[in-house]
């Protein structure tokens, strides 16, 4: 059991936000400040506003297209301040994961503002008949050595951040397509299983991840190639591989840990005494 809850810990490294100034869009709250970031903010005075109970969006901007445009001049000036970077890829802002836009901010400085981001996590399984080379199989992918995050990890077959105007399904089959060179038609197959989430402190700042789960069962004739430079290649492995890669080593990305745990429980293939692993996977309410 400590072998696999390590991971989740990993994941949850922030014991509390004692530290962190919260950061609000009108009444509600959507991020976390480190006092460092906040700083790099104080000459925005048209966007931001500080008061004692922690940063806020001017009360003057109304409406998301407002909103959006301060956040983007917040982005640029963490960005010049060494925290996070500007990606060109705007991301939703909400207060909780089904809760209303309140504005789109880029992807990059999303754990600077300790906002939290939503992507989608697929496993793609293929289920033979009991046998020597029998049983649950899983497809991973090698990540690419030049990724910015976690190179050279094990991976899923598909996952991504959801860009602000995306549900996660339609981010499901964009992805497919992009990384995995899997028909849309043929992702749009896969089962919503759930969710994983977590807050965790990062050099970058926190990361508030919720991440939308999906099972596929794929076809025997079907083999995933890559189709861009996120993934080296991909490997089909029998699902006790995959077990004991989470177990026994450190092989496997940081947050996919969550996803493959949340699979094994739900396989029955890992016992969960007292439900310590379970609770431990959704930290965002």
């Amino acid at each position: 059991m400590e072998r696999f809850a390590r991971h989740i810990a990993a994941c949850n490294n922030i014991p509390s936000p004692a530290g962190y100034l919260p950061f609000r869009i009108g009444d509600e709250q959507v991020g976390w400040l480190e006092a460092e970031a906040a700083r790099a903010l104080t000459f925005l005075p048209k966007a931001v506003h500080f008061g004692p109970e922690g940063v806020s969006l001017a009360a003057g901007l109304r409406g998301a297209a407002a909103r959006t445009g301060a956040m983007a001049e917040i982005a640029r000036a963490l960005s010049r301040a060494g925290f996070g970077r500007i990606r060109g890829e705007e991301f939703d802002v909400r207060a909780h994961p089904a809760g209303p836009v309140l504005a789109t901010v880029d992807r990059g400085v999303l754990p600077a503002l300790g906002i939290m981001s939503q992507g989608v996590h697929m496993n793609g399984l293929v289920r033979r008949p009991p046998g020597p080379d029998g049983g649950l199989h899983l497809w991973v992918g090698w990540r690419a050595k030049d990724k910015a995050v976690a190179p050279g990890k094990l991976d899923n077959i598909v996952a991504g951040g959801i860009p602000a105007g995306l549900t996660p399904e339609r981010c499901l089959a964009k992805e497919a397509e992009e990384e995995a060179s899997l028909p849309a038609d043929l992702a749009l197959r896969a089962r919503p299983v759930g969710r994983v989430s977590y807050i965790m402190r990062t050099e970058e700042g926190m990361r508030r991840d919720l991440l939308h789960l999906y099972d596929l069962d794929m076809p025997e004739d079907v083999t995933p190639r890559p189709n861009d430079d996120e993934v080296e290649r991909f490997e089909l492995w029998p699902i006790a591989r995959v077990l004991e890669a989470v177990r026994d080593t450190d092989d496997v990305k940081f947050n996919v840990n969550l996803v493959l745990i949340d699979l094994f429980l739900r396989e029955g293939l890992l016992e969960d005494a007292g439900g310590t692993l379970r609770a431990g996977l959704d930290q965002i309410a």
